[in-house]
């Protein structure tokens, strides 16, 4: 074998760090992107928070001779008369004035701003970039600094709106009760191992040894004796009845069947709850298919106090905890917000979602002062590098939220007969529309449209929403797979609850509104809605 060299020219495309932070912070969402920003603001000293205090004293200074409006002077005609404690005045309408106009720049920017540059490297100076400042600016001060007793009582409200947890509301009914210490414990422990729906997921064998190891302070893999599982499982046993008989009814069951069982016990004895309590004792899936006859032959009632019974058993409350979740955890926070502007329509981002950053200047001036003494070059470099960082991370931040707005915008324009009329306007679009449209990727598309929301007249959607296959009409053009199921949800809706239109019959209701819509294409539809078949929505 002979051994030789060779010169071969290719070419290969690499991600360099900074264009790798740039895709992925694309991809995050608002609360990834909330914690990557924190997560930041640790590591690297060159980065920090912009102010958010008013400017109160200039304020004050400009508006010192502004002549009081006559409504103004009504006002204070109106109110009592009392002494001022301080000549503080009220910045709020100058900071939302100040927010509208941010954002507006925003635009204006994005709609003459240059093309990303191709080279992602840094150039290695710790001069002051004019990039270095806050970015972030139109966000509105957390704090107006109105002071006084504004703040009590909007904290007082907070409270009052706090929700309370599943667990402390058992937590309250249990001290009610009179109860020795260890079956206080048992029943402490059965409140803590409930779910949010308020069940109990594991058997009282297994939180029997969940137990024992939690109180014996011993290692998981050793076992317990049978003895002592068995009288912690017994005390257990008499905690969950203690359980089961608090409120809401019905908390404390290991499935379903138990759950409605212990609803329908707390209810008057009646022919149609003890038909209800036979039935729970049967197999679900005849509850669920709603099958008369197997139900009467099973529990031995006739047909008019079974259906009775079905539709008592349909009143019942299948999750007893869920009014008991906090659904504060569940809100999504827009990163648009569309409103109307005259005959057309204005997108903006959301102020609340933009992070407010700079490179620290004491910082920066620092190392541009310093000196590189002897054995310390090294050591000036890493601080260089973390420098070049705080800048690409607040750029990339910025190219963020600027592609955001643009893709937006562009799904604004090409859906804005959703924005006037509503879902049934909607019109078929993919994403390499919108890609072509803004000379980026679709893989690019992709990420903004992904967990990514905005706000609109007919309430809040993700990005991908607007984005529908299209299906074939009459006279040739496409109607928008989410059009069609807003129309699907309306001919459910105005159907009659004794006469559920199946999936045939709406099938052919879309052909005559023009749309080839085949049967397993309704039924796909249907499910994508969560909306039961004919047999299941049919009314008893």
């Amino acid at each position: 074998m002979k051994q030789g060299l060779s010169l071969r020219v290719s070419q290969h495309l690499a991600l360099t760090p900074q264009l790798q932070q740039s895709i992925r912070l694309l991809q995050l969402s608002t609360l990834e992107m909330a914690q990557e920003v924190e997560q930041m603001l640790d590591e690297n000293p060159f980065l920090e928070r912009g102010e958010e205090v008013a400017d109160r004293e200039d304020f004050g200074v400009q508006t010192a001779d502004a002549p009081v409006v006559a409504g103004e002077q009504l006002e204070e005609a109106a109110q009592p008369v009392v002494e001022p404690r301080s000549a503080e005045p009220d910045t709020r309408a100058t900071q939302a004035d100040s927010a509208d106009s941010s954002s507006d720049d925003v635009e204006s920017r994005l709609d003459g701003a240059a093309p990303v540059e191709e080279s992602w490297e840094g150039d290695g100076t710790v001069e002051m970039a004019p990039d270095d400042s806050e970015w972030g600016g139109d966000a509105p001060a957390r704090n107006s600094g109105s002071g006084g007793d504004d703040d009590d009582t909007a904290t007082a409200s907070d409270l009052a709106r706090v929700p309370v947890s599943l667990q402390d509301h058992l937590h309250d009914q249990a001290r009610c009760l009179r109860l020795s210490d260890e079956d206080g414990a048992a029943l402490y422990f059965l409140i803590e191992s409930l779910n949010d729906d308020g069940y109990l997921d594991d058997s009282l064998t297994e939180l029997a040894r969940a137990c024992w190891r939690l109180t014996a302070g011993r290692p998981a893999d050793e076992e317990p004796r049978f003895d002592e599982v068995e009288a912690i499982e017994q005390r257990l046993g008499t905690a969950l009845q203690w359980l089961q008989q608090m409120e809401p009814t019905g908390v404390g069951a290991r499935d379903l069947g138990e759950c409605l069982r212990l609803q329908i016990m707390d209810l008057r004895n009646t022919p149609a709850a003890r038909a209800a309590l036979a039935i729970c004792e049967q197999p679900l899936e005849l509850m669920a298919k709603r099958d008369i006859k197997r139900l009467c032959a099973a529990t031995g009632h006739d047909d008019e106090t079974v259906r009775a019974a079905l539709a008592l058993i349909a009143r019942l409350e299948p999750k007893p905890g869920r009014r008991f979740v906090d659904v504060e955890r569940n809100v999504v926070v827009p990163d648009v917000i569309v409103t109307r502007a005259g005959r057309g329509f204005k997108v903006s981002l959301n102020a609340e979602v933009m992070p407010r950053l700079r490179v620290h200047d004491v910082y920066a001036n620092a190392l541009r002062g310093g000196r590189r003494e002897a054995g310390g070059e090294a050591g000036h470099a890493a601080m260089q590098q973390r420098l070049q960082e705080a800048r690409w991370f607040i750029k990339n931040i910025q190219q963020r939220f600027d592609t955001i707005l643009r893709v937006s915008s562009a799904i604004v324009e090409r859906q804005r007969n959703f924005f006037m009329h509503g879902e049934l306007a909607m019109r078929p679009l993919v994403l390499r529309e919108i890609a072509d449209e803004l000379g980026l990727h679709e893989s690019t598309i992709s990420r903004v449209t992904t967990a990514k929301y905005m706000a609109t007249p007919f309430g809040t959607y993700e990005l991908k929403y607007f984005f529908g296959s299209s299906l074939g009409t009459e006279t040739g053009g496409n109607a928008s797979s989410t059009a069609v199921r807003a129309l699907l949800k309306q001919f459910i809706a105005s159907e009659e609850p004794s006469k559920p239109l199946s999936d045939n019959q709406l099938s052919d209701l879309l052909k005559e509104q023009g749309i080839e819509c085949a049967r397993r294409t309704v039924a796909k539809y249907r499910e994508a809605l969560r909306i039961a078949p004919a047999n299941l929505r049919k009314a008893l």
